[in-house]
């Protein structure tokens, strides 16, 4: 069944240079690819783009900006997610309605609307065709691909053309790990069942979310990269890092988020209000023994570090607390949702504070009750994780007709 409607409705893309076997070759954004080609997939229409900081140039200089100075492009909207256009807004904020004081582009805010009021916002801005471009981190939990989502659904219903222009996973696009999100179990942090780690880029989600999950396909066109290959980290890309969000300042925070990213669900600080968000983990009351017990298990490609730190902002703030400071040592090898688990299942052994959070926003990161339930009753990290195979590999099966990469 979704074998031929993939088929009937696929995308078209602006043509993908075949695979290099070269690994160092430049790589080139869907945003580059775009202005190379002279804007040609835009001519003649008014274009409105969903963006924030990330959205720039390999000279740091933002797309709208470019777009905006050039006679080519009839740029006349932002629309801006979670933290902004700008990205001036912490977690759970964005910016409002304003008008751009660099361009005077009017910008709309696109947060936590989905359906017809984001359907609105698209008719009421005069566009006809919307553009995304946004660096995703890879988590199914980060909300900017269900930003792309609930944009490419209202696109649909207001009868706008959908453009995404790629960019690199930044964790590489190897293969999808972790839980499969269970529908009951949908927010804004999940819409639909994707793993939690879904090793895709965001033209190759958008390409799946249209063949797969909206009820009525968008008019898509994807802008695929140059020169990126699956195996290939961020850091191989040649590209500026821009932190997506106030809370991932640099790609060694995307490589850990899809797995410590779970202890948002918890009653221990996430390290946020630190400089290693993600990275550093702790509550009042830990000790070394934390480390102890993790590094016991002799994970692949990672060790932990014995760290005691002071957010600034967030949970215990201006408190000091312990815990531990993750080190990747390989990060061919290293799996950071196995890795979360066995992380959530020694701090509930060494730790008596441990509590999860009393919404259980926990089963909303994991995409089901199931990761709670399991370490409640005691099961290791192997079995919370041998509990989500099935689902993972119909998932990697479905995935495997959408990626446009090698």
């Amino acid at each position: 069944m979704h074998l031929s409607r993939r088929n009937l409705l696929a995308s078209t893309a602006l043509a993908a240079a075949p695979a290099r076997s070269r690994h160092h070759e430049q790589l080139h954004t869907g945003f580059e690819r775009l202005t190379a080609d002279g804007y040609s997939l835009l001519s003649g229409r008014k274009v409105g783009v969903v963006t924030n900081p990330t959205g720039i140039t390999r000279d740091a200089e933002h797309i709208v900006d470019v777009m905006h100075k050039d006679p080519r492009v009839r740029l006349t909207a932002v629309f801006g997610p979670e933290h902004g256009f700008r990205g001036t807004a912490q977690a759970g904020g964005s910016e409002g309605r304003y008008d751009d004081p660099a361009t005077g582009l009017p910008v709309y805010d696109t947060y936590l609307k989905s359906g017809r009021p984001l359907a609105d916002v698209f008719t009421a801005s005069g566009v006809d065709t919307v553009v995304f471009d946004i660096q995703d981190v890879g988590a199914r939990f980060y909300t900017y691909i269900w930003t792309l989502y609930d944009c490419m659904e209202a696109a649909q219903l207001a009868g706008k053309r959908f453009v995404v222009l790629d960019r690199p996973n930044p964790v590489t696009g190897r293969a999808a790990q972790g839980p499969v999100l269970h529908k009951e179990f949908a927010t804004f942090v999940g819409r639909q069942p994707i793993a939690q780690a879904h090793g895709m880029t965001v033209a190759e989600l958008a390409r799946l979310f249209n063949g797969e999950f909206l009820t009525a396909p968008v008019p898509l066109e994807t802008v695929l990269m140059s020169g990126w290959q699956r195996s290939r980290f961020y850091d191989d890309s040649g590209l500026p890092w821009v932190p997506p969000s106030p809370n991932m300042p640099t790609p060694d925070t995307a490589l850990v988020y899809s797995g410590t990213c779970m202890f948002e669900g918890t009653n221990l600080s996430e390290g946020r209000g630190t400089t290693r968000p993600f990275e550093l983990l702790g509550a009042e009351g830990v000790d070394g023994r934390w480390a102890a017990a993790v590094n016991g298990l002799g994970l692949p490609g990672v060790r932990f570090r014995e760290a005691y730190f002071t957010p600034t902002f967030s949970k215990f703030q201006g408190r000091t607390v312990g815990g531990v400071q993750i080190h990747v040592t390989d990060r061919a090898a290293y799996d950071p949702v196995r890795t979360g688990v066995a992380l959530l299942v020694t701090a509930r052994k060494v730790w008596s504070g441990f509590a999860w959070r009393s919404d259980n926003w926990i089963d909303k990161l994991t995409g089901s009750a199931r990761v709670r339930t399991m370490i409640d009753a005691g099961a290791g990290p192997d079995e919370v994780t041998d509990a989500w195979q099935e689902e993972l590999a119909a998932f990697r099966r479905m995935r495997k007709g959408y990626l446009l990469y090698k």
